[in-house]
């Protein structure tokens, strides 16, 4: 079990990387979580990367990891949207 979540995270780096054009030295993280919020699915999918100039961006696929797919990530042209404020993102959501 653990060797496929391992996979559908190394599956879900690749994707990101292609998707938003991110080079070797960029980070990319990805993490299953648990939610206990209302309205949450019970389990769901972060996705955060850092840019060559250590921008950082995250976003949510209300999925568990092993359930996203490449059509989940959203689309290169909304990559400024992704990005987290100076100090964080200002919400308690994310």
């Amino acid at each position: 079990m653990a060797s496929n979540r391992l996979n559908a995270a190394l599956q879900v780096k690749s994707w990101t990387r292609a998707r938003f054009a991110l080079g070797a030295s960029a980070t990319v993280f990805v993490s299953e979580v648990e939610s206990a919020v209302p309205g949450f699915p019970p389990l769901h999918t972060v996705v955060s990367f850092w840019d060559a100039e250590r921008a950082h961006y995250h976003f949510k696929v209300f999925k568990p990891l092993a359930a996203v797919t490449e059509e989940d990530l959203p689309p290169a042209w909304y990559r400024a949207a992704l990005a987290v404020p100076e100090g964080g993102p200002g919400c308690t959501c994310c």
